[in-house]
């Protein structure tokens, strides 16, 4: 399948030949034709596979195809966990729009309400935001959602982990004339993501893209064990000194920690050996971000420590090394950070460093991933301890009759709580200055032509 079968405008396909992309991906092949048809979409798609595009293509030919005719507020949302992909996004939206007269923005923490006036106040056809300046921008009354026709929710797992779904949910209310929504998840696993997915989709297509060999590479995955955080730490600097496979090659390697604890004390370590670093944390100044994020993807610096929220969003194609050296707290988790290498179809490795306590989430990322991972060692830094078993499960006591009742009692009590919920969203009025009602767009019909096909 080539982009011209997915019958998009000349312009786009004239945007991605330029871009380097020449047919497209799984994802993007699932995706376009039924976000084309303004269907709900619930999808499931590893990082690196193309998923920026599935989701702006279709929304830009929306635009291209229903143009209005004065400026407004924004016609296509996209929510996203962090700054740093909510840039990149908007870079890539930036990309498929030259030439037209679409305006393309961000709103996003780190940056002055008056460097963002432009997109909250004036007329804009694409936003990328975070969902909790949008927030503050809603509750002010200084953003409008009923323009919205399309919701874009990326990397909603990971909203939902940072503790965004209220916010995410009101945003969805908000935006509640809107044509179509699209939900992406590393996975579509888990109760609270079902959950939220069942309140803001509408018959959704659920899509689970199945990676090619062509778009995934080949990460190499193996750990090390470490005896201690000496050992640990010793293994590290190993690792950030070993010279590349290929004279030509230099190593690009980002190095993962739990918290910003974590990193301050690694980034204090390895300046004591002399080993420079870039590191990436939350709550960091927005210029200090950009700066950091910049200089590794020039290769000013070729080591970037990060925590998991920070590194959502770093979209660096030539990374060669993912080092966890705190192992997540989930093997999805794993998935996302590993996805950070091996982008484009280039061949990547996956470092983990392994001390006792990491050994349960060891299992749990080798049964996620049905692979077991190989054990490799460093010349002179062996480990002098036998590798740690797996803690034994405590078997849960059955449930008795009065356990299960009440587990019915909670179960009804929420659903009526989401159904209360619906009925509120429904009745709910936008505060705003502008007039009330629906939007110009709402209740229009599709052009004859497309009736006649």
């Amino acid at each position: 399948m080539s982009f011209e079968s997915l019958e998009l405008d000349q312009h786009l396909l004239n945007a991605v030949a330029k871009m380097g992309h020449t047919r497209p991906t799984s994802i993007q092949k699932m995706v376009i034709p039924p976000a084309m048809d303004e269907r709900d979409i619930m999808a499931s798609a590893p990082t690196g596979t193309g998923k920026t595009l599935a989701f702006l293509l279709p929304a830009v030919q929306r635009l291209i195809d229903y143009p209005r005719r004065k400026g407004g507020s924004a016609r296509i949302l996209v929510l996203t966990p962090t700054r740093e992909l909510a840039v990149q996004i908007s870079e890539v939206a930036e990309q498929l729009v030259e030439g037209t007269k679409l305006i393309v923005g961000n709103i996003i923490g780190g940056i002055s309400y008056e460097a963002q006036e432009d997109i909250i106040m004036g007329s804009v056809d694409i936003v990328i935001a975070t969902p909790g300046r949008l927030m503050e921008y809603i509750d002010a009354e200084a953003f409008d959602c009923r323009e919205v026709e399309c919701l874009v929710l990326d990397e909603a797992d990971r909203m939902l982990d940072m503790g965004f779904v209220a916010e995410m949910d009101r945003i969805a209310g908000e935006a509640r004339w809107r044509k179509m929504t699209a939900l992406f998840s590393a996975t579509l696993e888990g109760k609270g993501l079902r959950e939220f997915a069942r309140d803001v989709l509408k018959n959704p297509v659920k899509l689970d893209a199945e990676v090619t060999r062509r778009e995934s590479g080949k990460i190499l995955q193996y750990i090390h064990l470490a005896d201690n955080p000496e050992h640990k730490l010793q293994l590290l600097a190993a690792i950030l000194e070993q010279a590349p496979e290929h004279e030509e090659q230099v190593n690009k390697i980002i190095v993962f920690v739990k918290t910003r604890d974590r990193l301050a004390q690694l980034v204090a370590q390895l300046a004591e050996l002399n080993i420079r670093c870039n590191y990436l944390r939350g709550e960091m100044d927005q210029e200090k971000r950009n700066l950091s994020l910049r200089q590794f993807k020039e290769g000013t610096t070729n080591i970037l420590i990060a925590t998991d929220v920070a590194a959502r969003g770093i979209d660096v194609p030539d990374i060669t090394h993912v080092v966890n050296y705190d192992m997540p707290r989930s093997a999805d988790v794993y998935v996302h950070r590993i996805g950070r290498t091996a982008r484009g179809g280039k061949k990547g490795t996956a470092i983990s460093i392994i001390e006792a306590h990491d050994i349960d989430i060891l299992a749990k990322v080798e049964r996620y991933t049905d692979q077991i991972l190989k054990r490799r060692v460093i010349k002179d830094l062996r480990p002098q301890n036998k590798e740690a078993k797996v803690s034994l499960r405590k078997t849960k006591k059955p449930m008795t009759k009065k356990g299960k009742a009440r587990e019915e009692e909670v179960k009804r009590l929420q659903k009526e709580k989401r159904q209360k919920k619906k009925l509120e969203m429904g009745k709910q009025r936008h505060r705003t200055i502008k007039a009330k009602g629906k939007p110009s767009w709402a209740g229009k019909n599709k052009p004859d032509s497309d009736k006649a096909e």
